[in-house]
């Protein structure tokens, strides 16, 4: 299932692609909780960025699970759905049972992707028990189900049923129970935005530039984004930003000045000020703190 690809050698990141067990479809796998503890990968015991996407849900025990820099805890029932590029460190699986779902970006036909929101930047990560448990069960059980019996059907067969059955499963999960449905026009205008962000952050800080772009007024955008997620525009421009410098701080050797460019910022001590003001830490202090508290732990 997931293997190395290249591991970050000054800060210990394994960036990790897709790969297919053999004797099982491209694109998808549905692996067993037991089956994963069983097989003792090291890399689960290393800070990771996966480049697929991956839904874990439990039937027994508790699970830490961080994805960049919040912890969850996941029970019985809930689901958790980390997305490409997302830094994760697992916690110990003793006692855990459970599914996990790992895919592709392209195995999903594109309407789909669309219509579960499955590219969305900072999309909706946990989901609780309670959110449409009858379906989303019935759905996991039917797709594990049709994973496992590869060669029963011709191949395009099994892959298209593959397809539709993890399309029903996402479809379910990205519309429920996640006070996220953003209908009319202020939901568009959000989901609009969020996407130019993530393409733009980089760029501009300015709320301004992406009313430009997008053809809305900042006002709009400031009204969308409230709505979708109770922070001004500003602020969620602000968010997106943080959340990279602390991916690069606590995952890269780069410097400050190195990651002040990187991030659109004129200098390091621009860039300095920025952070401090909205983590409450400098850049290097972070790095040290981050570094410290998410070293993996001895299992």
């Amino acid at each position: 299932m997931m293997v190395k690809n290249r591991q970050d050698r000054s800060a210990g990141i394994l960036e990790v692609g897709f790969r297919a067990p053999i004797g099982s479809p491209a694109g998808v796998e549905v692996v067993d909780l037991g089956e994963l503890r069983r097989r003792n990968l090291p890399t689960l015991a290393r800070l990771q960025r996966p480049h697929f996407h991956q839904i874990l849900t439990l039937s027994e025990g508790r699970l830490d699970f961080m994805v960049d820099f919040v912890d969850f805890e996941v029970g019985p029932g809930d689901w958790l759905w980390v997305r490409p590029g997302q830094v994760q460190h697992w916690g110990a699986l003793d006692g855990v049972e459970g599914t996990m779902i790992l895919f592709e970006n392209d195995f999903l036909d594109p309407e789909t992707a669309e219509a579960a929101r499955v590219d969305e930047p900072g999309g909706p990560t946990r989901f609780p028990s309670g959110a449409c448990d009858d379906a989303l069960e019935a759905a996991r059980a039917h797709l594990d189900r049709e994973f496992r019996s590869f060669g029963e059907l011709p191949l395009p067969i099994h892959l298209a049923a593959m397809s539709h059955l993890l399309a029903v499963l996402v479809l379910r999960l990205g519309h429920c129970g996640t006070g996220e449905h953003h209908a009319g026009e202020s939901g568009e205008a959000f989901r609009r935005f969020r996407y130019a962000v993530e393409r733009g952050f980089a760029r501009s800080r300015r709320v301004e530039d992406y009313a430009a772009q997008l053809g809305y007024s900042p006002r709009t955008l400031a009204r969308a984004a409230i709505a979708a997620t109770g922070m001004g525009a500003k602020e969620f421009i602000d968010q997106r930003i943080i959340l990279e410098a602390k991916r690069l701080l606590a995952h890269s050797d780069r410097t400050a000045a190195r990651i002040a460019r990187d991030l659109g910022f004129n200098d390091a001590t621009n860039f300095s000020k920025y952070f401090q003001q909205r983590v409450g830490q400098t850049p290097i202090a972070f790095r040290t703190t981050a570094r410290r508290t998410t070293a993996p732990k001895p299992r």
